[in-house]
């Protein structure tokens, strides 16, 4: 692709204003362009080949060192919330392009998937944190009871006050903000759970836990308004006091759109057109935080109270591995700095057992310091059950052999060998992860030297009617991970309870009292 693709001043304009340089809008066209560059499998990680097992001993050791690193205000949590539920309603919103009122026996003698979703949305009603919200909502537009309407219909109105502005706006709101919930006599959000967990995973020692949550610029002021009404409430339950920061993406993290003929796309105006790049852009977000030890998972995956101790018990011996690897790193990092005798030796032997590296045999002192001296992190590994999402394997790359999150988007579909060993993955990331950020002087790594930047997935979108070509970045904890220091542990599945459809929030999990 020609440089002079982008030298057009308002295309210049147009970058500075997001912060974007030049160059780099050039990298993305290039990497728009390029054939797919595929991940190269070399075999499942699997339990006694890069994914470990642990026993009671073991874990017990492990929370206690948690213990002590959130006692001293180490451990924080990391929550992407910025995400909208629409994918959540899909059939719900399929359901409104239905012809007609959608009467109750209108809609029950339909097959189609829309119609079915819509006609048990409406007799589990009463089983959703969210019932009591859309009766009031239904009470104030219709003076109508949302009891009746469900068991006499028609139905229009029901999802009309679910979805439209000036109803719930379900499908526009960030799955953080969504009733999730009902406990203790109280309906509550994905991000009131996050809030909750907290207090087990984070609290130092005078009771302040700690969370960093990413947000839409849009709907940052729910949150932030949520916290003052919840915060309170919660805090006098559960004593202690939270502490949340709440970020945005960078536009500069956006990327642009290609034309599938060549160049950049342009909107009807001529202007460039910019898209989100994916979670991965969420790594500057994660790095400016500036915490030390960072628990991440997703939004979605929060359970009802009965089912938090096992979460609890498994996110802070996630943390705990990640507190004692990092310090074991640091330690030989100082040895290997002061020149103690025998350190290269002892530092080469850490790594190959303790981090699956092998360190160059020609490697002074200096350089294995600098090959092992990254970023860490802790993945916790469920056993397959049919879940969509990426697994652990080893992968080969211009930097060896390493153990590696892998999307199936990542692997070449037409080569019959890797294929067959993404089918044979026994585990599966459920993106429940520990983190520790910070490097062997104390200070914050710079996480952007650690991305696999080639680890990018290309993606066929439209923009009015057009076809284009979207590049989402390297993932959070896929390619913008690659390069970090990495163990993979076996977990239960009783720590994942995602909720991908509204439909999920009437699993046993999601039920309370």
């Amino acid at each position: 692709m020609s440089a002079s693709a982008l030298r057009d001043p308002a295309d210049l304009a147009q970058l500075a204003a997001r912060g974007i340089e030049p160059a780099e809008a050039e990298r993305q066209l290039a990497l728009l362009a390029r054939p797919a560059a595929w991940a190269t499998l070399d075999r499942p990680c699997t339990v006694g080949d890069g994914i470990e097992r642990l026993d009671e001993a073991r874990l017990d050791a492990l929370l206690a060192t948690h213990a002590r690193a959130a006692a001293e205000g180490r451990v924080s949590a990391f929550v992407p919330a910025s995400d909208a539920a629409t994918r959540m309603f899909r059939e719900l919103l399929a359901a409104r392009e239905l012809p007609g009122a959608l009467d109750q026996a209108d809609v029950r003698a339909q097959r189609s998937e829309a119609a079915q979703a819509l006609a048990r949305f409406v007799d589990e009603m009463g089983r959703f944190a969210f019932a009591r919200a859309l009766s009031n909502v239904m009470r104030k537009r219709r003076g109508e009871a949302l009891a009746i309407l469900c068991h006499d219909g028609p139905w229009r109105p029901i999802l009309d006050a679910f979805f439209e502005p000036s109803g719930l706006d379900a499908a526009r709101a960030p799955k953080g903000l969504l009733l999730f919930h009902r406990e203790h006599g109280e309906s509550r959000t994905a991000f009131e759970e996050h809030l909750v967990e907290a207090v087990a995973l984070a609290s130092d020692r005078s009771g302040v836990r700690r969370l960093d949550v990413t947000v839409s610029t849009e709907h940052r002021a729910g949150f932030e308004r949520l916290l003052s009404e919840r915060a309170g409430p919660l805090a006098e339950r559960l004593g202690g006091r939270w502490d949340v920061a709440f970020s945005e993406q960078h536009p500069s993290t956006d990327t642009l759109a290609a034309d599938p003929r060549g160049g950049p796309f342009r909107d009807g105006g001529g202007r460039l057109l910019f898209r989100p790049s994916g979670h991965g852009a969420l790594l500057a977000n994660l790095g400016e935080s500036g915490r030390d030890l960072v628990f991440l998972k997703n939004v979605d995956n929060v359970a009802v109270d009965r089912l938090k101790p096992e979460t609890a018990r498994w996110s802070r011996a996630l943390v705990g591995l990640a507190a004692e690897l990092s310090a074991e790193v640091h330690d030989w990092c100082g040895k290997l700095a002061a020149g103690e005798v025998g350190a290269l030796a002892g530092a080469r032997a850490f790594a190959a057992a303790a981090l699956g590296l092998e360190l160059p045999a020609t490697a002074d002192a200096a350089q294995a310091r600098a090959l092992i001296d990254r970023p860490v992190r802790v993945c916790g590994m469920v056993a397959n059950s049919g879940e969509p999402g990426g697994g652990p394997f080893w992968v080969h790359d211009a930097a060896g052999l390493s153990r590696q999150i892998v999307e199936s988007a990542q692997v070449d579909p037409v080569s019959a060998s890797q294929q067959a060993i993404l089918r044979r993955a026994t585990h599966f990331n459920p993106v429940f992860l520990a983190t520790s950020l910070g490097d062997a002087n104390g200070r914050p790594h710079d996480l952007a030297r650690f991305v696999d930047e080639s680890a990018v997935i290309v993606t066929h979108k439209s923009h009015h009617g057009r076809e284009l070509l979207a590049l989402e970045r390297p993932g959070l904890w896929n390619g913008a991970m690659a390069r970090w220091l990495t163990r993979f542990v076996e977990v239960p599945i009783a720590v994942f309870n995602p909720v991908k459809s509204v439909f999920d929030l009437l699993r046993p999990e999601h039920q309370g009292d």
